[in-house]
């Protein structure tokens, strides 16, 4: 009860999942089914309570080059989010007028999409309906976030990565607002990231990315929009080759055991696109 007292009325006290080694082998994760006798990963799970902030108080004061998250207001034409090349068509439009309008961005180029929600719902083998990842993670490496504008933009990749390459994922709920296992962003200004920051192979079938996972440091300070609604996105900054600013964010899906236990599970799309503000 103590606990409870000294907290913000939707600040969440919780439990994040960083990461710890397991075996000896360089961490790995395979995209698609690992081959035979291997496992899927090698990253182990290390549990530590934390507190969830709820940004409603301020949720303005939050910009991507302060602290590599950003929260805005926009209303989709899109709602259902069931047909892909409706999401591409329709969808990714909006998302490029979204990042020109808050992040300043010349041009901008989206690379994929990712749609969680409940497995049992619309289309349940589907690839991209996926659970939240209750893991903290940072969606490419500083490597792996050019290698990606070599590997989308071959053609222009030279020219583009001599100006500012950014990498964006915008983010926003689906049908309902969230209850269940929200979005939590850590504020970069809290980050160690030569303590913090572990490189993960990211295995395609066709070629190595990289991810990075995250070690625990009781420094960190964690974020949520309190009952995001589909009408508000969170802006996460994956990378920024501007070396003065916030250059990523670490972000997970986490458990409040104080949500309404009938409410709809979450569902939410992440569309992730390369930003260039050259051009």
């Amino acid at each position: 009860m103590a606990t409870a007292a000294v907290l913000a009325p939707r600040d969440v006290p919780t439990t994040l999942n960083y990461y710890t080694p397991i075996g000896d082998e360089a961490p790995y994760q395979y995209v698609y089914d690992p081959p035979a006798g291997k496992e899927p990963h090698n990253l182990g799970s290390d549990p530590h309570p934390v507190v969830v902030r709820d940004a409603r108080v301020n949720e303005s004061d939050f910009t991507l080059d302060k602290n590599g998250f950003q929260f805005v207001k926009h209303v989709s034409q899109e709602k259902d989010f069931v047909d892909d090349e409706k999401i591409k068509d329709v969808y990714y439009k909006e998302v490029e007028e979204i990042l020109r309008k808050e992040a300043g961005a010349k041009r901008v180029f989206i690379f994929d999409h990712t749609i969680r929600r409940p497995r049992s719902e619309k289309d349940p083998a589907g690839p991209t309906n996926r659970g939240p990842v209750q893991r903290v993670h940072i969606d490419q490496t500083y490597e792996a976030s050019i290698k990606r504008v070599y590997h989308h933009l071959k053609d222009d990749a030279d020219r583009l990565v001599k100006g500012r390459v950014r990498i964006i994922n915008v983010w926003r709920p689906i049908h309902h607002p969230v209850h269940h296992h929200p979005l939590a962003v850590s504020d970069w200004r809290k980050l160690d990231t030569q303590h913090d920051l572990v490189p993960v192979r990211f295995i395609y079938p066709d070629r190595v990315g990289g991810t990075f996972s995250v070690k625990y440091n009781p420094q960190h300070e964690w974020w949520y929009l309190g009952e995001q609604t589909p009408e508000e996105v969170t802006l996460i900054k994956c990378f920024d080759s501007e070396e003065d600013r916030a250059r990523l964010t670490p972000h997970s899906a986490f458990l409040d055991v104080g949500s309404p236990k009938d409410a709809p599970e979450r569902e939410s799309i992440e569309v992730r696109a390369l930003v260039f503000d050259t051009e």
